[in-house]
């Protein structure tokens, strides 16, 4: 019996790992203006952006679609 993939474009990817991507493809400056939230601006930090978005599932799903959208260029 064949195992089945999962469709989910973020199956075993952690919330770290895609901030950490996407810190490190725009930076916290491009991250504020393309996501409005003030964990992005106002001393802005990995471990208090995961904090947040842990909390705050509207501003983690934009993060997550930000993610997908911006995944094919990180390789």
């Amino acid at each position: 019996m064949e195992k089945q993939q999962s469709k989910d474009p973020l199956h075993g990817i952690t919330l770290q790992k895609i901030m950490e991507q996407l810190v490190e493809y725009y930076g916290f400056d491009t991250l504020s203006e393309l996501i409005k939230i003030k964990c992005f601006i106002d001393n802005p930090s990995i471990k208090s952006s995961l904090n947040f978005l842990r909390k705050t599932d509207w501003a983690r799903k934009k993060v997550e679609e930000l993610y997908i959208k911006t995944s094919p260029k990180f390789n």
